[in-house]
């Protein structure tokens, strides 16, 4: 973190701006300096990404002033941000994947040697640039076979031929795993020693305090404070968000763990996963906990019968042997992606079709929809699980991180599932809505359901687990009660230290 305040760049005055029926912004403010990073907080629908809108020239505000370096200016396109040396790189990536990561950094501004592309200067440039980032894959490389860790790299380096003077980076961490993420932090304190002030928006607090000099909060459109980092702790980050405290986001559970519902033996899958048993019962939530690669995931793939596994596994005391997806959905068992957007939701469908798609037979009289049990049906899921939208027809797409991942848990609940299997549950969902989530998973234990949960976010398998296996190259390697367990204790199994030694 910076030790002294810069320079201010952008100043933000009292910004509105309002939508059919709604008031988005109302009164915001917001102050950047050089070589800063400042931190946007709030709850999905508080008015971060309007903003940004506003910023990168995507809307025009209705009310408020922008001035940058201490003038006065519009901001009406996108041309006029990038005029003024403001870049964003969004969570959905802007790169032409079939072109070379130089023509990408220079999209759009290839310079010329006469009437020809002068490429020599292409391809010098963008090494010069990927020099600065500490990047050592080619210039030539097809963007398409980069990671995404990679391609998000790409995005900065595109921003840096801008000459940006501020970059505004949406959760740049949301598709990242631990190693990357380092690298990251690195290229963020970079860019801050260059002078650049960067606008930082993310979920994870850990991140902020990580990062940040400053914090400002924004709740439902209206800017609710400003704060230096030093000056907060994470608990007064989240009553600033959403007016209650961080110990009050994990509902308070009693667990009286019912009959054994999932029973797993000696589960095995070529080179990832090794000799695991457990045992799932009613009303009990299990965390696995591990890092990245330690074959939690291709587990629950095994289990769901996405992929081929060797070893047994019962429901009930009775034989399971999934070689499907279906047959796991037939027996009860439901697996919900880390992935929601890519493989959990038919994003430019409604509501209705999201959480109907998988139990449309339940549905049907002579092959026929009765749209009408239908339109009950998800009516009751969207009162019972507080899913915010105008309607049951409304577009996926358009909801927020929490709303989508209650659809995708309406879907399954509707077919009568017994076993979830929740694959990072609450990834880039804010606060408030984790909360809600949570709430959600308690709820159903408490009707005999059993869930299975795989977090990287350690305070949520520490808040919501009420055994904790903690996994390391493709085993369990050690099998914790809620009392025993503490983020070093389950940090030190899961990478082989000498704590878990002891």
């Amino acid at each position: 973190m910076s030790s002294a305040p810069g320079k201010v760049l952008l100043e933000m005055k009292g910004i509105g701006k309002s939508f059919p029926g709604v008031k988005a912004l109302q009164g915001v403010n917001l102050t950047v300096r050089e070589g800063q990073v400042h931190a946007l907080l709030g709850e999905n629908g508080a008015g971060k990404s309007t903003l940004i809108k506003i910023l990168s020239g995507a809307y025009t505000k209705d009310e408020g002033e922008i001035f940058f370096e201490g003038q006065p200016v519009e901001i009406r396109s996108p041309q006029d941000a990038q005029a003024l040396g403001i870049s964003t790189i969004y969570q959905e990536f802007n790169l032409a994947r079939n072109l070379t990561v130089a023509e990408n950094i220079f999209l759009g501004h290839l310079p010329k040697k006469g009437i020809a592309v002068d490429w020599v200067q292409v391809k010098q440039r963008a090494r010069e640039i990927l020099d600065i980032l500490g990047v050592t894959f080619s210039v030539d490389t097809l963007t398409a076979t980069l990671s995404v860790a990679e391609q998000q790299l790409v995005e900065i380096a595109k921003s840096l031929n801008r000459q940006t003077r501020i970059l505004i980076m949406d959760e740049p961490s949301a598709v990242l795993g631990e190693k990357d993420l380092e690298k990251l932090f690195e290229v963020v304190r970079s860019l801050q020693a260059k002078g650049i002030g960067i606008i930082y928006i993310s979920h994870r607090m850990k991140e902020i305090f990580e990062l940040a000099d400053e914090v400002t909060v924004f709740k439902d459109g209206r800017y609710v404070d400003t704060r230096l980092i030093s000056n907060v702790t994470m608990d007064d980050l989240v009553r600033l968000m959403i007016g209650r405290e961080l110990k009050d986001v994990y509902p308070k559970r009693v667990v009286a763990p019912g009959t054994v519902l999932l029973e797993a033996k000696n589960i095995a899958r070529t080179k990832l996963v090794h000799d695991i048993s457990f045992t799932l019962r009613a009303g009990e939530i299990i965390g696995f906990a591990g890092i990245t690669g330690s074959g939690r995931t291709e587990l629950m793939r095994a289990i769901f019968g996405a992929d081929p596994y060797t070893g047994e596994l019962r429901i009930d005391g009775q034989p399971y042997k999934p070689r499907s997806p279906s047959d796991a959905i037939a027996r009860g068992v439901a697996l919900v992606t880390e992935d929601r957007k890519a493989q959990g939701l038919l994003l430019k469908l409604n509501i209705t079709i999201n959480t109907t798609i998988s139990g449309l037979k339940h549905l049907c009289r002579y092959g026929i929809i009765q749209l009408s049990r239908e339109l009950t049906l998800v009516k009751k899921f969207i009162q019972d699980l507080s899913i915010k939208t105008p309607g049951p027809n409304f577009i996926v797409a358009n909801m927020s991180g929490g709303n989508q991942q209650k659809v995708i848990l309406a879907r399954w609940l509707s077919i009568g599932t017994r076993i979830f299997i929740l694959d990072e549950p609450t990834r880039g969902i804010d606060v408030g809505s984790k909360s809600e989530i949570y709430q959600i998973m308690d709820e159903l234990t408490k009707k005999g359901v059993g869930i299975i949960m795989i977090s990287s976010e350690l305070p949520e398998v520490l808040g919501m687990s009420d055994r904790i296996m903690v996994m390391r190259e493709g085993t369990i390697v050690k099998e914790l009660s809620r009392a025993e367990a503490s983020e070093e204790v389950v940090m030190s199994y899961a990478v082989g230290s000498e704590i878990a030694a002891h």
